[in-house]
């Protein structure tokens, strides 16, 4: 696997993965009983905004940055807050790391609350491992992400967030990643999952959700994000997350902060949200 999540660290798709596992995670937190969060992708924990890699890209600009110290109307900047707090944790003065979403979640988390950071690239992992050494009630594991979800599920706490966030380079990632899902939700049904997906084929991508949300009864938010009009030489221009047993309140609050998004991190024409949701 050649991923390095150096490049696009901080980008579109990064803020809005990471602004819905910071709602998630700041509900979880107004009850008492202790909570797990897996992350089956947990990458290398920081990443270095001014580094070789960031450098070359520079896809953090047109995130990130865009919405770092950013007016925004009050129920926006209350929403995005907790998000925002946990990048402002890892850096001094202005914008110089980006915090990848174990780092995000253990700053949002109580001590009591317990994190299993899973990374299998053996680089990724040793600097993940470094990043959370003192991290309290938290485990950094190296295994396939196919075998965490099978060993990992169902939590002692019986509460918990599953964050799949694959770098989608081999062929049947999709195919993949809802026999995965299919698996995790025989074992914990009961369990909240934040799944990202580029949307580099939006047929394939609908095809995706309409399995992962196939079960009877299934609850979830399907939360969509376009910065441009795809055209050759821009990269990745839309992104997806798929949010499954989602707490109540996470689709006003995406329609409160989705709008926002769209105005501050659009590239050009084209640039459009959506919000699916079969939550009543």
């Amino acid at each position: 696997m050649n991923y390095h999540h150096d490049y696009h660290a901080g980008n579109f798709a990064d803020v809005l993965k990471h602004v819905v596992l910071a709602r998630v995670i700041t509900y979880m937190t107004q009850k008492p009983k202790p909570f797990r969060v897996i992350d089956t992708h947990a990458g290398g924990g920081i990443y270095d905004l001014e580094g070789e890699e960031a450098a070359k890209t520079a896809e953090w600009r047109d995130g990130i940055a865009r919405i770092f110290d950013t007016d925004m109307p009050k129920d926006v900047a209350d929403l995005l807050q907790p998000y925002l707090d946990a990048v402002r944790a890892v850096n001094g003065v202005g914008l110089k790391h980006y915090p990848g979403s174990p780092l995000i979640a253990r700053h949002l988390m109580r001590d009591d609350d317990v994190l299993v950071a899973n990374e299998l690239a053996e680089e990724e992992f040793q600097r993940l491992k470094q990043e959370l050494r003192r991290a309290k009630s938290t485990t950094v594991l190296n295994i396939d992400a196919r075998h965490a979800v099978k060993s990992l599920l169902p939590p002692k706490e019986r509460r918990g967030l599953v964050l799949i966030d694959p770098p989608f380079e081999e062929k049947n990632e999709f195919k993949d990643l809802a026999t995965a899902i299919d698996d995790a939700l025989a074992r914990f049904a009961t369990g909240t999952y934040i799944i990202w997906y580029p949307l580099k084929d939006e047929a394939a991508a609908d095809r995706f959700v309409a399995v992962a949300t196939s079960r009877p009864g299934m609850e979830f938010l399907d939360v969509r994000l376009q910065v441009a009009k795809p055209f050759p030489g821009l990269g990745l221009t839309a992104t997806g997350v798929l949010v499954l047993n989602p707490p109540f309140v996470l689709k006003a609050e995406l329609e409160t902060v989705m709008p926002a998004l769209e105005r501050h991190l659009a590239e050009g024409p084209g640039s459009h949200f959506g919000l699916r949701t079969d939550v009543q």
